[in-house]
């Protein structure tokens, strides 16, 4: 019976192959072509890591083998198979890691985003939980050493805001933030609440994938962009230029604004990556409908209908509904620290896909 361990044959040659062709000079002097391969190379670092690790492993399974059967020496004899049943039990674990890191791999995972919060229902409250959640996803960006950059705002007249749309750069930020979308349910007593009445109020959030420019080509005769003047906050005007950009995708009737830069070049700029981000999505929403049920939806969809988190204030709870988990210590992680409910997340699919494949 073949070994899954077999499998890795074909990545440790692969591997090579990659680092031979990395170093010819006619690669080296192409940076598209380099980058290509280093993304490649780098998606096959733990296979490799794991290959290496078990040729080690079974090197030193064969020696102590041989240990073990030399009756001359009775004691370095039962030392060896000592020894054996580590090396056995380390051989078991290390198949256990390549058997989830053979997974099927989101293809998004290691993108950067666009992440669009708006408030739901609940008037004031849902504003202000919306500055909520903006400002943890930015708070847990730093942690990481990630970078966010405002790319559009709407701010609500008493506080908080109608919708922010900001940018995160960094490594693995798709992979961890994707579990962010969906709507987020906030029970809390507001500050306004004279009786002590819990309000519920909600917010959506979109995490979309950023594309790059070769993945999605855009016809400009399809845009229609309109420039105009940037509002700030309670509406007055905050720029005498009109700098800020509307562009209208007419085959798909996606709309985006950009209106935070006091540079129309930049504002544009902006956009045009929004709206790429989001003609990303649609195409991939697409193919995803055309070859069944996979397993994005198995894990969630995250259309904005689906309720995937509470936040309870006076019982300082936030409950995850698609692995029914609670999580304590709600400023807490409102403060950036979301790694425990992520990793939980993650785990969740990881047993989802195993299954999969499994089935």
């Amino acid at each position: 019976m073949p070994s899954i361990f077999d499998k890795l044959e074909i990545i440790l040659r692969r591997n090579e192959e990659l680092e031979s062709l990395m170093a010819t000079p006619e690669i080296a002097a192409d940076f598209t072509k380099i980058q290509t391969l280093a993304k490649e190379r780098s998606s096959l670092e733990k296979l490799v890591t794991i290959g290496r690790t078990y040729e080690q492993l079974v090197e030193e399974q064969k020696d102590l083998e041989e240990l073990a059967q030399d009756s001359s020496d009775t004691e370095l004899s039962n030392i060896a198979k000592q020894e054996l049943s580590s090396i056995s039990d380390q051989i078991k674990n290390l198949a256990d890691d390549l058997e989830v890191a053979l997974l099927p791999k989101d293809p998004n995972d290691e993108r950067d985003v666009i992440v669009e919060i708006r408030a739901g229902t609940g008037g004031r409250e849902a504003t202000l939980f919306a500055a909520d959640l903006f400002r943890t996803y930015t708070k847990y960006a730093q942690l990481h050493g990630w970078k966010t950059e405002i790319m559009d705002s709407h701010n609500a007249d008493l506080g908080g805001y109608n919708k922010i749309v900001f940018d995160i750069h960094g490594q693995g930020v798709y992979s961890k933030l994707k579990f962010e979308k969906g709507v987020h349910r906030v029970q809390r007593i507001p500050e306004t609440e004279t009786q002590g009445r819990i309000h519920t109020s909600t917010a959506t959030v979109a995490v979309l994938p950023e594309a790059d420019d070769v993945e999605i080509n855009i016809n400009q005769d399809d845009l229609r962009i309109d420039i105009f003047h940037s509002g700030g906050h309670g509406g007055q005007n905050v720029n005498k230029v009109a700098t800020a950009v509307r562009i209208v995708h007419n085959p798909t009737g996606i709309v985006v604004v950009c209106q935070d830069e006091r540079s129309q070049y930049k504002n544009k700029t902006k956009a045009m990556s929004m709206l790429r981000a989001k003609i990303y999505e649609v195409e991939q929403q697409r193919h995803s409908d055309e070859i069944s049920k996979t397993r994005r939806e198995q894990v969630g969809s995250a259309e904005r209908s689906e309720k995937i988190r509470t936040y309870n204030f006076p019982q300082d709870r936030i409950t995850d509904h698609r692995i029914s988990s609670s999580f304590y210590g709600l400023n807490k992680i409102l403060d950036g620290n979301l790694d425990e409910i992520i990793t939980s997340l993650m785990d969740w699919e990881r047993t989802v896909l195993m299954e999969e494949v499994k089935a």
